[in-house]
């Protein structure tokens, strides 16, 4: 690909779930996708660069620590010294530790907080100066609906999306007047690995709750995703769009 209008996008947990939904929809414009993942393996990366591959689409993956301020530093300046831009970022990496209050742990509420919230200050820090001498760019961080309801059993994961959000707003109005925009999207109840451990009775729930009735996809997320970051999304900022069935209004 030498297309010099391409975009370089990079998309924090990329490797699976949402975030390889969110490169495949990039690659339709055949833009230079950068994945960064934390997988123990490289399987599921691989798999993701062969889909892209499969598109005609120049990618790359890596293993990198994004709750390391040092590690994801370093990591940009590399990419900005090759490319010399980046023009989007998605910041999707997450984890959860779930536990009700009186038994979640200190381990499970900073690993949640670091890898969930401190990654996006991370990250966003580290590309926002070259996307300041652009005067472009686009930012979009995946958030959740329990950052705006709360969940019992997830105040770490809660708090991290909640975190975003706020995170988001700010970003963007610091920003905004560079030509950057910076949004968030919340999804719902989504059919990824990491619902897919929840119990019968627990989807059930979930399920009652959502007025479309049904699960959404991966694919649903990156549609908001990539929208926000086009050309039809130029004059939005600082919001946070829900994609959840109906789930939350």
């Amino acid at each position: 690909m030498n297309n010099a209008n391409s975009k370089v996008v990079v998309i924090t947990g990329g490797s699976r779930g949402i975030g390889r939904s969110v490169a495949l929809k990039f690659a339709e414009e055949k833009n230079r996708i950068i994945i960064v993942h934390y997988d123990p393996d490289e399987v599921e990366a691989n798999n993701t660069l062969n889909a892209l591959a499969q598109r005609g689409v120049e990618a790359e993956s890596y293993k990198i620590d994004v709750s390391s301020f040092e590690t994801v530093a370093s990591f940009f300046k590399d990419i900005l010294s090759r490319y010399d831009k980046i023009n989007v970022l998605v910041n999707n990496a997450g984890i959860t530790k779930d536990a009700l209050l009186m038994r979640m742990t200190e381990n499970d509420w900073d690993s949640v907080i670091a890898v969930n919230l401190k990654s996006v200050f991370n990250c966003t820090r580290a590309v926002v100066r070259s996307m300041i001498k652009q005067r472009s760019g686009r930012i979009v961080n995946i958030a959740s609906v329990a950052g705006q309801i709360g969940n019992a059993g997830q105040a770490n994961y809660a708090a991290s999306k909640a975190g975003i959000m706020g995170f988001t707003k700010t970003i963007a109005k610091e920003v905004g007047p560079r030509g950057i925009t910076v949004n968030a999207v919340a999804p719902g109840f989504i059919d990824t690995e990491m619902t897919a451990v929840l119990s019968e009775e627990v989807r059930e729930g979930f399920m009652r709750m959502i007025p479309l009735g049904k699960v959404g996809k991966p694919e649903d997320v990156a549609e908001a995703t990539y929208w926000l970051c086009s050309d039809a999304a130029s004059y939005i900022t600082g919001q946070i769009i829900h994609v959840n069935g109906g789930m939350y209004m």
